[in-house]
């Protein structure tokens, strides 16, 4: 075990040197005042950008759930002077990927070009983001693809799952509610309600842009003008409060009829600008975010072999945020796992991590950091991300010492703070054993 720590430790310091570790992130501001975040990179003739506007699914009316999703399918699908043909065969003969998605607090778009055919590629972003033409095929079909996917998930256990977990925790929010809608919601969404959508939150004060490649600051600035500058200048107001995670706590059962049952837990988390945040990533890796190396992975999987994989992340999310782990088992072992997780739970609540797990968890975080930059397009990712929480343009610099200045009393007062076994909300869909519900499961639309 001694041998293989150095090795591993060894491993993360050399790729904690590599030239990943020496990216330079620029600042780059258009005529027109639309901003950018850039990394040079004129090894290849390839341009990766990624663009997020602020306000997502979350903000679908009451009724119209899954518009944001629809528009993000439907906006490559003809603009301008091209139908969707036209538009889907020029990015083909000229290998540009464009494509479009949707989460809770986000309306994406990634683009990745050569260089020769740059211009080109962010017009063909500046037609969809601009120009759309919703025509009546397109809309047919992906509204189509969009129910055909409904009518799977309400019967995939790990969709009714994560639904439900939302449902539970969120009962009167938006983020309780299918980012993908429901039957009867994407079949009323209208032209007009796509039309409405694109015009209001498509919006300069709530873009963020970052761009990965073969392309200079100069050319990037006048290119941004080019592609944005025709957006409105602002959004509409958005009208979604902050909101907590339900305490209450307890078990859900879902009865599928499966061979094994599917499970998440979760509660109340901690926010992305909170000062304890880095604290709370150090010790969610020690508990369940550290793979093979995670308390729970030992506890469960390595010495009882009850799972193949279970789990822990942060999620934090605009207006919330959340702690939540998952697990899948036979039905006979359900009760087993989750008597375990709840003790795991309790003694990091309790007790913290140790000296050794905290440096061990350090050394990872800290030496694998580098090996994220494995592409331009989870570079160009990694920039929106930075922009989107506010971490300023160097926190590739400071990310490692932020991971490093954990103490091991800051990891054990935010374990307490942190982590409630009491809270849990657990979600099982399928038939487990010795498991009894203690509230009743939430009517999902399908």
């Amino acid at each position: 075990m001694m041998l293989r720590s150095a090795f591993i430790a060894l491993f993360l310091l050399l790729a904690a040197a590599s030239p990943a570790a020496a990216i330079e992130v620029q600042r780059v501001v258009s005529p027109g005042g639309i901003e950018a975040w850039l990394v040079e990179d004129h090894s290849n003739p390839i341009i990766s950008l990624d663009m997020t506007f602020r306000g997502g699914a979350a903000l679908d009316p009451v009724g119209k759930e899954g518009l944001a999703n629809l528009v993000s399918g439907l906006i490559d699908e003809g603009a301008g002077d091209l139908d969707s043909q036209a538009f889907q065969g020029r990015l083909q003969d000229l290998s540009i990927g464009l494509s479009f998605s949707t989460g809770l607090d986000t309306f994406s778009g990634d683009l990745k070009t050569l260089t020769e055919n740059r211009d080109t590629a962010f017009e063909l972003l500046r037609l969809a983001l601009n120009e759309a033409r919703f025509d009546e095929e397109p809309i047919a079909r992906i509204r189509s693809q969009i129910l055909a996917g409904l009518a799977r998930d309400s019967e995939n256990p790990r969709v009714i799952v994560r639904r439900t977990l939302n449902k539970m925790l969120f009962p009167e929010h938006a983020y309780g509610r299918p980012v993908s809608g429901t039957t009867e919601s994407v079949t009323g969404l209208t032209v007009k309600d796509l039309r409405r959508f694109t015009a209001e939150r498509f919006a300069r004060d709530v873009l963020v842009v970052g761009v990965v490649g073969d392309i200079t600051a100069k050319d990037l600035a006048r290119l941004l003008d080019e592609t944005f500058l025709g957006l409105p200048a602002t959004a509409a107001p958005v009208d979604l409060t902050d909101t907590t995670p339900s305490g209450k706590g307890g078990v859900v059962v879902v009865e599928k009829d499966l061979p094994q049952s599917v499970v998440v837990f979760g509660h109340e988390g901690i926010e992305r600008a909170d000062p304890d945040y880095y604290t709370a990533y150090v010790v969610n890796y020690i508990l369940g975010g550290g793979g093979f190396s995670s308390r729970l992975y030992k506890e469960i999987r390595e010495k009882r072999g009850l799972a193949y994989s279970v789990y822990t992340y942060l999620n934090p999310l605009d207006r919330a945020a959340l702690v939540v782990g998952g697990v899948a088992t036979q039905n006979e072992r359900v009760s087993e796992s989750l008597d375990l997780i709840r003790a795991e739970w309790r003694r990091m609540a309790e007790d913290g991590p140790s000296e050794e797990e905290l440096r061990d968890a350090k050394i990872y975080l800290t030496g694998s950091f580098p090996l994220r930059f494995s592409s331009s397009g989870r570079i160009s990712g990694m920039l929106i991300g930075m922009q989107l929480n506010y971490l300023g343009i160097d926190y590739l610099d400071r990310r490692n010492a932020l991971i490093e200045a954990v103490t091991l009393d800051d990891a054990r007062r935010v374990a307490r703070r942190l982590y409630d076994a009491d809270k849990l909300t657990v979600i099982v869909v399928g038939r487990p054993e010795g498991v009894t519900a203690t509230r009743p499961a939430p009517e999902l639309k399908s």
